[in-house]
């Protein structure tokens, strides 16, 4: 143990992780700045920021949406670097004019006109300063990246890792939001103990609560015995609840009680039982939206956005790329006994494309581009659905990837063949569609989307 001057002890462990956070931290310190929409549909409305970066479009995950046509869906977006606020065009579809002067890449001035389609805003930097923190490195624990988004990611986790904060984390699927969680849960003083993973919109409605909390013996048809939930085995540890956004109403009030109380009731049981258990959730769903449309419990929400954490997309951090390219073409490369490289032509194809599935979605092309490839030179196509093999001699070709990774490329081929022609069947009426199909409604309008973001 080590020892404070006021005579307090603190662990020696705690002390050696505080130190080393603080040597491989970098601050960045940068205006708080204001947009204010001065023309346009919006006029009138405005955003103080003081976070790494800001999203201007007309999609609704924009942290600035814009209700004009001749706005693209992702327009541009402000970041932070050590030089300043960056403004970069998101290649959109009128582009951007910062004081009469197209422009694509550049910095701004304290005070500047930026033209976006029909709408005008003005930006303005104030006197209070912002610090943000960004950690050296370019990788923690499976996550990597070299932009700023990524390394303040870093930063923030290290930070959270030691307290016992329920965190939210936030992002597109294929982002790395398992990954983040796991690095909180082995970067903690929990880090030996057990990592749970609980995949809410995997498991069917009718028992999940059994399989969050467990059930004793006799308490429904074919519990012939007492069964451990994942609750009760990530005790001392971490219980990752993964996309938590799909959790039915009245399991959430139980979850609740879980974070608040620190005690559950298998399904059956006469009691509650106290147990110590970190929770981590994570989803690709906008909460907030969720909880006024009567979806999810405000309370809960609450209670879990404790600490958020949001991983940007792919497309947010090109930079990343051709760190991604490299540590995948590394670990095929060791895997399968060759040195793959690839073309400054390919990588500027890879640079170009915007990722609908993140980095999950890079893997899976760098893999299949290495599986198939008639030399060790790749040749990328991204954009283009992989070929599913469904049986037969084809099927080999899933026996070069994980377990996992293998099942879910033929369930996403299954479950788009399967809902396509089934919506056809029932001229693409949805309710009738999920009454043959025998599942809910609003399952399959999720599926359904899924289904769309990955075309």
């Amino acid at each position: 143990m080590a020892r404070h001057d006021n005579g307090d002890s603190v662990d020696s462990g705690q002390l050696t992780r505080t130190v080393y956070l603080e040597a491989n931290i970098e601050k960045l310190q940068a205006p708080r700045f204001e947009l204010v929409v001065q023309r346009g549909a919006n006029k009138g409305e405005s955003l103080s920021w003081e976070s790494l970066i800001l999203r201007v479009g007309a999609a609704p995950d924009n942290d600035l949406v814009l209700d004009d046509s001749t706005v693209s869906r992702h327009h541009f977006r402000i970041e932070l670097d050590p030089r300043g606020y960056r403004l970069r065009d998101l290649n959109s579809k009128n582009g951007v004019v910062v004081q009469d002067i197209p422009v694509r890449d550049c910095y701004l001035p304290p005070s500047c006109r930026i033209t976006v389609g029909d709408t005008v805003l003005k930006y303005k930097e104030g006197r209070e300063k912002i610090d943000l923190e960004l950690v050296k490195e370019n990788r923690l624990g499976e996550l990597l990246g070299a932009s700023s988004q990524m390394r303040h990611l870093f930063a923030l986790v290290r930070r959270v890792a030691n307290t016992s904060a329920t965190v939210l984390i936030e992002g597109d699927s294929g982002t790395g939001k398992e990954l983040t969680a796991r690095a909180l849960h082995d970067l903690s003083a929990r880090g030996s103990k057990s990592f749970e993973i609980l995949d809410c919109s995997a498991i069917p409605e009718s028992i999940i609560e059994s399989e969050l909390f467990g059930h004793v013996k006799g308490a429904f048809t074919g519990a012939v015995e007492r069964r451990k939930g994942a609750v009760e085995n990530a005790a001392g540890g971490t219980l990752f609840l993964d996309e938590i956004g799909e959790l039915p109403l009245q399991v959430q009030g139980k979850v609740l009680r879980l974070i608040e109380r620190k005690e559950v009731k298998s399904v059956g049981a006469d009691s509650f039982r106290q147990v110590d258990v970190r929770i981590v959730a994570a989803t690709n769903r906008n909460l907030r939206e969720e909880v006024a449309n009567g979806n999810f419990r405000e309370d809960l929400y609450y209670r879990l956005a404790v600490v958020k954490l949001r991983i940007p997309p792919l497309r947010e951090r090109t930079e990343d790329i051709p760190l991604l390219v490299d540590h995948f073409l590394d670990f095929f490369s060791q895997r399968d006994g060759h040195h793959y490289t690839i073309s400054h032509q390919m990588l500027q194809r890879l640079l170009a494309y915007d990722y609908p599935g993140n980095v999950r979605e890079l893997r899976n092309l760098m893999e299949r581009s290495c599986l198939f490839s008639d030399g060790v030179e790749l040749t990328v196509e991204p954009g283009t659905r992989p070929p599913i093999p469904a049986g037969g001699s084809d099927f080999a070709a899933l026996m070069h990837l994980p377990y996992k990774e293998a099942k879910d490329n033929l369930v996403s081929s299954f479950e788009e063949r399967y809902w396509t022609r089934l919506l056809e069947v029932c001229n693409g009426n949805i309710s009738e569609a999920s009454r043959q199909g025998g599942i809910h409604r609003k399952s399959l309008e999720y599926l359904l989307k899924k289904i769309r973001r990955e075309d």
